[in-house]
């Protein structure tokens, strides 16, 4: 830090994300959007899947052993429940693809800002540094031209302090 230079702020490097933060939460900031979002998220899990699994193996080995008939072949009620399951399930999905769809478009708008902002700041610092090129060399220019005159005058002066020795010697 130089004294003519004040201290940089610090620089926000997530600026260009803050203004799509509300696409966060999939389905919103409310209890019920947080539920159905970790009840969506719940669907593509092997617990989900596992689970699903044992129901309908215990569903059907109890209906067709006949240790209970509330479902018998062809499984009628274990059909509606899929379809109901489904029926809650694709537009939770659709949703939720909607909304990371637009988060991603975010993402991309604010990739792109942040880029567009190191592009212009780079092209300042190549401007800056061809500037200070410049200087630098017209800096070395008038130092060569200045050692040159000094160098004349030191020629100059010592002429000129023997010219003065030998007339000193002769009037002696």
């Amino acid at each position: 830090m130089t004294p003519d230079k004040p201290e940089a702020a610090p620089v926000d490097h997530l600026r260009f994300h803050r203004g799509h933060a509300h696409l966060a939460p999939t389905f919103g900031n409310d209890t019920f959007a947080l539920k159905a979002e970790a009840f969506a998220r719940f669907f593509g899990t092997p617990t989900f899947l596992g689970a699903q699994t044992a129901i309908v193996v215990l569903w059907v080995v109890l209906n067709v052993t006949g240790i209970t008939h509330f479902d018998v072949y062809p499984f009628i009620l274990l059909n509606l429940a899929f379809s109901l399951q489904s029926a809650y399930a694709a537009p939770l999905i659709l949703l939720a693809q909607t909304r990371q769809a637009a988060r991603d478009k975010a993402q991309s708008d604010a990739d792109a800002q942040h880029r567009e902002a190191i592009a212009i700041a780079n092209t300042e610092r190549q401007a800056q540094a061809a500037q200070t090129n410049k200087q630098m060399l017209e800096l070395l220019e008038q130092n060569t031209r200045l050692t040159e005159m000094t160098k004349q005058l030191t020629e100059r002066i010592e002429t000129l302090t023997c010219e003065m020795h030998e007339q000193f010697m002769r009037k002696t």
